[in-house]
């Protein structure tokens, strides 16, 4: 039976970002990532956590595998009496070249390896885990090529559906939406020019996020009986849904992917660790993909870990539990925070009561028009510390 001081489990960026952070802490690292498809998603990353990756090495040059996102263009396409007016938040107004950029998960992956490469105290193992059970040491996991390893401390970054975090028996808040999210490539025949722009409509946001040159990267949501005959119909099909969707102001539309459909839902946690195991991604929160917030909210998981790891004695006997409490106390607020405000965002662009759509309107209103709301606003969505 192999032992580590620390096992973290997950194959995707969050994963792979603890699992360097964790290593570069000092103690035996094991990273159980299993295979798997190529992800040919993109994440929009703010400017911390941009700043987050360039400081840490994760990546170097961001503009050398990303593109900036200048600007954020939000119109109220629902068609309501009370509507919010068209906002835009320009990066120059707040002193940022950029509020952030829009990065290929290829290519992040790809840079998070390098990174982990260069760790000697960093093993990884391409399998899965199967089980888990409290050891006289800390925690056994049972793995699929059949080996079993003990760790005093895991990390748990195996998505919404984590095994660990079931294992581990923490208690999890869920609601699904009756939306789905469909995602695809696209080619306009105007440039975004790096604007992003959000065209809200009743069911929730038909997004368009500069990828270089005249390439989009589509995120729509809407109820699944409408995206499914759009993806049925295949390029045809998306192309007049686009252009529909975009009100011509980008031209004409070219879809450069097959584009894919994934149900939304919420997820959070009561605490984010407990007892040596600590809950960091997906596998601590989730929500719809609104504000950008998903990828950034787990880097700065994966921030506090490293700070709470810094502060720990690995040497004590309670290491594993003083941190995964220690973690769990940094998180509490940021999870709670950015678990509301995204949720409310949501929530009042779907309501159909006149109270909640006069609520937004307004909101947006004061958004446009009083220059502090401005800025609190730009620096809540890019994840600035309360």
């Amino acid at each position: 039976m192999k032992t580590v001081d620390a096992i973290v489990v997950g194959a995707g960026l969050a994963g792979l970002a603890a699992a360097v952070a964790v290593a570069r802490s000092g103690v035996a690292t094991l990273h159980i990532a299993p295979k798997g498809p190529p992800d040919r998603r993109t994440s929009a990353l703010m400017g911390p956590s941009v700043d987050y990756l360039t400081g840490t090495g994760l990546i170097a040059d961001p503009g050398a595998i990303g593109q900036p996102l200048k600007r954020i263009r939000l119109l109220d396409a629902t068609g309501r009496l009370l509507r919010a007016p068209e906002t835009l938040f320009d990066s120059n107004e707040f002193g940022l070249p950029a509020f952030g950029w829009n990065f290929p998960n290829i290519a992040l992956a790809g840079a998070f390896a390098e990174a982990a490469r260069d760790l000697p105290n960093l093993e990884t193992a391409e399998t899965t885990v199967e089980g888990l059970e409290r050891a006289s040491d800390g925690w056994r996991l049972y793995l699929a090529d059949g080996a079993s390893v003990t760790a005093r401390l895991v990390v748990a970054a195996d998505g919404k559906k984590s095994g660990i975090r079931a294992a581990a028996g923490f208690k999890t808040r869920e609601h699904a939406f009756s939306q789905s999210a469909l995602v695809a490539d696209l080619e306009l025949s105007r440039p975004l020019d790096g604007t992003s722009v959000e065209f809200h409509y009743p069911n929730g946001p038909f997004t368009l996020v500069p990828a270089g040159e005249r390439k989009a990267n589509l995120v729509w949501i809407d109820e699944e009986s409408v995206l499914r005959p759009v993806r049925e119909a295949g390029e045809a099909g998306l192309r007049a849904a686009a252009l529909d969707k975009s009100q011509r102001l980008f031209g004409d539309i070219k879809p450069l992917t097959p584009s894919f459909i994934f149900p939304l839902s919420t997820l959070s946690v009561d605490r984010a660790g407990h007892g040596g195991i600590v809950l960091v991604g997906e596998s601590a929160h989730a929500f719809p993909p609104i504000g950008a917030q998903g990828l950034n909210l787990g880097l700065r998981d994966v921030a506090d870990l490293a700070a709470a790891l810094a502060a720990g004695a690995s040497d004590a006997p309670s290491w594993a539990a003083d941190v995964s409490t220690a973690y769990a106390d940094r998180r509490a607020t940021d999870l709670q925070r950015t678990g509301g405000m995204v949720d409310t965002l949501f929530r009042s662009l779907l309501s159909e009561h006149l109270p909640a759509q006069a609520a937004r309107a307004a909101g947006l209103w004061a958004l446009k028009l009083v220059p502090p709301l401005r800025r609190r606003a730009v620096d809540i969505g890019m994840g600035a510390r309360a």
